[in-house]
């Protein structure tokens, strides 16, 4: 059943559009505060798109995560009491808990591991703020991290460019199911183990 194909596709169709940019930059800022879909869904497909421009398009990502942190840092700075009760009813809670944890314990180090891991980045913002982590401190950290992670993104992804749009394209269907079937097992293996 090919139920992924369609969506890769249309996803090229997007990556290809004159205000691609413009969203791309929008959907890293909003990630990096509340939205929960990461910029790799959109710097990906763009990258291998136009892999000429591919590190013009982690710049814009990279930049504009780390603007959205700036925003998270200050919601977490000036208005933690005012989200802790409605973070408390989210799935972000444990993570808030963890990355909280990791501020006291490794400060720069958390938010550049949490910008460039998958880990939910947003979180370590808001947490960067409520702690008072020096705002400089985590401005860097937020560029490297975020940096590191998304200009290798886009250099694998250019690198491959328009063979691996068409490989992608051939195996994706594959791929998703597989990643499917992969997350079930996992949902099943922690909810027994």
């Amino acid at each position: 059943m090919k139920i992924f194909s369609p969506l890769y596709a249309r996803a090229m169709a997007w990556s290809r559009h004159p205000k691609a940019p413009i969203f791309l930059g929008a959907l890293s800022f909003c990630e990096s505060v509340f939205f929960p879909v990461p910029p790799d869904v959109m710097l990906a497909p763009m990258c291998m798109a136009n892999p000429k421009r591919a590190w013009w398009f982690a710049f814009i990502t990279t930049l504009a995560s780390a603007l959205g942190g700036v925003l998270g840092y200050l919601i977490g700075y000036y208005a933690i009491d005012a989200i802790q009760p409605w973070l408390q009813t989210t799935s972000y809670w444990p993570a808030y808990e963890t990355a909280v944890a990791w501020f006291k314990d490794y400060g720069f180090w958390a938010i550049f591991v949490a910008g460039f891991s998958p880990i939910p980045y947003k979180v370590f913002t808001i947490a960067g703020g409520a702690m008072a982590m020096a705002m400089p401190t985590f401005v860097l950290a937020s560029l490297i991290g975020r940096g590191m992670r998304f200009f290798m993104v886009a250099g694998l992804l250019a690198r491959g460019g328009p063979r691996m749009e068409a490989l992608l394209h051939r195996y994706v269907d594959r791929i998703g199911w597989a990643t499917v079937i992969l997350v079930v097992i996992a949902g099943v293996w922690l909810a027994f183990f």
